[in-house]
């Protein structure tokens, strides 16, 4: 399995050097992907092949497929945008087969992820006790949470496995929150938002009126919903959570990036009193697909849920201090690889300032672009000041197949990857900006292109 080991070094050196040294981050055009199947058929086989002509097959034919998420016109979902410095990391990652399981056998890259959860949870008015780790993402990080909230709530009501337990959710909630209810077997209530924000009084109010004998045991915020960028009203939610002994969970997997942010860090108020929340780095802190951080109030108690014990796991606990860390047991994964160094290397090299001027960049310009179609824009209707980076916006007089044309037009013409999306059941355009590199001008290409209809 090593004979090709020297050439293919060289071969991969040379695309990445090519990918991360190249200007154009064209969003390029996708192939419709229909003819795939025959392309690959038979490249898994007994023999192998040259590693040369897959390289060349994954350039030519799979890559023509892909939507490049880096570029600064990819403007739909929540997009990645990952530093050089956090791209060319994960390699070092990868390259050194790294493992970020136990202390034991990775305290180097734990300790380092840690100062990286030890920033956030900083940021986030949590006491110097915090801690977590990091997991693929914000799902990860929701489900391994709530499997706290969940275990922690039976023992302290001493209910038995299989008892029926229910968390408190808004309607905005993202849907790997109804996933992970499902999953862990809990059932939602599901509370009204107040023009698509969760409230402490709506809570409130939902709690009173509940007439199920079935008891709520934690209820989970949104710091950025992933449609509008809208913050729930965490302090509220706070105050009820603490009156009714209710775990406090924020799911900030895209707004949490706004604690960097001055000019919008107030509206986080109240995360400081969550027992856990959830930030992902692959979203608006600029680090590389499948990292999110999940982090606890008292780890100690995630710990007493998620610790994997086995005979061959002895020898790894008895290694572990208190000043050591098996990340292991923050969240539902055994074998993990360490996703936060890739962020850990970009902080370390950009520095604080420069993260957090990169989400101001974001800010500001969905609020400039509100702004662009308020003066400029008369056939365009902005549907709500931007909290975040998320815009909605309203082209009048279209339907969803002239949004879906428009769209499709856009990305034909590389001006822009805009998709549409649905707000109080209306197909209506949406902006999310994250790509420090995104500029008026390419806001302006878009915007312009509404002014006809959709061919």
């Amino acid at each position: 399995m090593h004979r090709y080991d020297e050439r293919l070094f060289g071969l991969i050196s040379g695309h990445v050097h090519e990918q991360l040294h190249s200007d154009d981050i064209a969003l390029e055009c996708p192939d419709s992907g229909e003819d795939l199947g025959e392309i690959l058929d038979g490249l898994l086989c007994a023999s192998g092949n040259d590693p040369e002509h897959v390289l060349k097959l994954y350039q030519r034919e799979l890559s023509r497929t892909i939507i490049n998420q880096a570029s600064p016109r990819f403007l739909s979902f929540i997009p990645g945008a990952p530093t050089k410095a956090a791209q060319l990391f994960d390699m070092v990652v990868s390259s050194d087969a790294l493992l970020g399981t136990f202390w034991l056998e990775s305290a180097g890259v734990i300790a380092a992820e840690n100062q990286v959860l030890r920033l956030i949870a900083d940021l986030a008015g949590l006491p110097a006790t915090a801690g977590g780790c990091f997991v693929s993402g914000g799902s990860a990080g929701n489900l391994s949470a709530l499997v706290v909230a969940r275990d922690t709530a039976r023992r302290r009501l001493g209910l038995p496995v299989g008892s029926r337990l229910r968390v408190a959710v808004s309607d905005q909630a993202h849907s790997s929150v109804g996933s992970t209810l499902n999953v862990i077997g809990v059932e939602a209530l599901v509370v009204p938002s107040v023009d698509h924000r969760f409230t402490g009084a709506a809570l409130r109010a939902a709690l009173d009126d509940d007439r199920d004998p079935s008891p709520v045991i934690a209820v989970v915020a949104t710091a950025g919903t992933t449609n509008a960028g809208i913050i729930d009203d965490l302090a509220g939610i706070a105050d009820v959570a603490e009156a009714h002994d209710l775990w406090f969970h924020v799911d900030a997997a895209y707004g949490g990036a706004g604690l960097f942010a001055p000019s919008v860090r107030q509206k986080f108020d109240g995360i400081e009193r969550a027992d856990s929340f959830i930030v992902d780095s692959h979203k608006w802190l600029f680090g590389p697909f499948g990292s999110g951080a999940l982090i606890y109030r008292e780890p100690q108690v995630a710990r007493s849920v998620h610790s994997q014990v086995a005979p061959y796991l002895d020898v790894v606990q008895t290694h572990t201090g208190q000043s050591k860390w098996n990340p292991s047991d923050y969240a539902h994964q055994l074998t993990r690889t360490p996703g936060g160094m890739p962020l850990w290397f970009s902080l370390a090299v950009h520095g604080t300032d420069a993260y957090r001027s990169a989400i101001e960049s974001g800010i500001s310009i969905a609020r400039e672009t509100a702004d662009l179609i308020r003066t400029e824009y008369p056939h365009l209707e902005v549907l709500r000041d931007p909290e975040l980076s998320c815009l909605l916006f309203r082209r009048r007089g279209w339907s969803a197949d002239e949004y879906s044309r428009w769209s499709k037009e856009l990305l034909a013409a590389q001006i822009g990857f805009v998709l549409p999306t649905t707000w109080e059941n209306e197909v209506v355009g949406r902006f999310a900006f994250v790509h420090p590199g995104t500029t008026m001008e390419m806001v302006r290409q878009v915007l312009d292109s509404t002014s006809e209809p959709a061919s």
